[in-house]
């Protein structure tokens, strides 16, 4: 898999495809982990579709690079992807921001 992204310093913003679930969270996380960078901002917010496989290797991405000294952050605005988050409880697992400039500078 390969996803766009942007580098901001220390830190890689991965934008997610249209569908993060069964099908693809295995090559999205194996992604996420290969990465140059151990800072990572997931950005969901063109993602349409996340089930609980996708949201799994958000978890599993982000206990990689903390293993390795780095961390994962999401940045979204999309209401439906948020409440998934919330309605999951994973925005208290995991950092969420409501843009990828204030997730990035979370970083700092």
């Amino acid at each position: 898999m390969n996803c766009p992204s942007e580098i901001f310093g220390d830190v890689v913003v991965v934008h997610t495809p249209d569908e993060l679930g069964v099908n693809q969270s295995t090559a999205f996380e194996a992604f996420l982990i290969q990465l140059d960078r151990l800072n990572v901002v997931i950005d969901l917010d063109h993602t349409e579709s996340v089930d609980s496989e996708g949201l799994t290797s958000l978890l599993n991405a982000r206990d990689a690079l903390r293993n390795l000294g780095g961390d994962v952050k999401v940045a979204t605005t999309n209401h439906c992807n948020r409440k998934i988050l919330e309605i999951t409880r994973l925005d208290q697992q995991l950092d969420v921001f409501e843009s990828i400039t204030d997730a990035v500078k979370s970083f700092e």
